[in-house]
């Protein structure tokens, strides 16, 4: 009998060990997050879709060699499609406005990674400076000639719009505006378009009375319209703008966040990466970024009833 008892308690305590193990595993398992084995990448879509997915289809190459796994990149439909499937674990990486990430991270379905760097610009005909920064402005664009001379003028007027998670195409202009007395989205006619250089074209052909695009979104078209800068004006420039995120699932693992950054920021100094990146959205390069950069979104998104989102 103590024979039998001690052999049920040896079996016991045998259980046990192998079931701390498991626990042990599976929470240092829970503890390193996600590392994918194939990464994809989603692009939201501030020009044409079509040809912001063809001109982003070389970072695919570009990462696969620094990652040692597949990359797939595509390009979503609406602003606010890569926060959905990077909520669904569809994608593993989003191009996101700051809007868009801000969201994202208070659903808790992303963190932030990296943030653009871009040459300033200068006005009054939107030519690059030599200077990288990390802000930049959203402004209103008329046509030459319209009798919008101001922002006081848009009441009752037609205005093509991005998505609401988009900060130069709607957040930053339509906060700023309601602020000063104006709430476009009840005075105003505001158009969904998808990309800011269709807002653009908007206006050069008289779809729309103005457009809420980002600092200077006329040169996504100057190469069909060279005289883009004198047909179409701008009456209104916001306040500085965090620059777009590269932001990833919040499951992702440090370590793979680490060779994944890395990976980016070494594509930026290449010669034909700045190319690629420079075609995508106007990036010149990469720096590492943290969540409290973004809180001016917040207090934007608090101004125009988005806080609840």
């Amino acid at each position: 009998m103590k024979y039998i008892k001690k052999v049920f308690v040896a079996a016991f305590l045998f259980l046990i060990a192998i079931a701390s193990v498991a626990c042990s595993n599976k929470s240092a398992k829970d503890k390193s997050g996600y590392t994918p084995k194939s990464l994809s990448i989603q692009f939201v879509p501030s020009q044409n879709a079509q040809t912001l997915e063809t001109r982003a289809k070389p970072l695919e190459k570009m990462l696969s060699k620094r990652l040692g796994i597949p990359v797939k990149v595509t390009t979503s439909t609406s602003f606010n499609a890569p926060i959905e499937a990077l909520s669904s674990k569809k994608i593993d990486v989003a191009f996101l406005p700051p809007d868009g990430y801000v969201l994202a991270h208070k659903r808790g379905v992303a963190d932030v990674l990296l943030q653009a760097e871009r040459y300033g610009v200068k006005q009054p005909n939107g030519e690059a400076t030599k200077n990288l920064v990390k802000s930049y402005r959203a402004e209103i664009l008329v046509k030459k000639g319209s009798k919008i001379k101001s922002w006081k003028d848009l009441k009752g007027k037609s205005i093509s719009i991005q998505d609401p998670t988009s900060s130069s195409g709607y957040l930053f202009p339509v906060a700023e505006l309601k602020q000063k007395g104006l709430d476009v989205t009840k005075d105003s006619k505001l158009v969904t378009v998808t990309g800011h250089d269709q807002a653009v074209l908007n206006v050069l052909n008289g779809d729309t009375d103005a457009a809420f695009v980002f600092e200077d979104a006329r040169n996504a078209v100057k190469k069909d319209k060279p005289n883009i800068m004198s047909k179409v004006v701008p009456i209104y420039f916001t306040h500085e703008i965090p620059n777009d995120t590269i932001s990833v699932r919040s499951d992702m693992s440090k370590a793979f966040r680490k060779k994944l950054a890395k990976a980016f920021i070494d594509i930026a100094h290449t010669k034909n990466g700045r190319k690629v990146i420079e075609q995508v959205y106007t990036h010149e390069g990469y720096a590492y970024a943290k969540d409290s950069d973004f809180n001016v979104i917040r207090r934007y998104q608090k101004i125009v009833g988005q806080n609840s989102k």
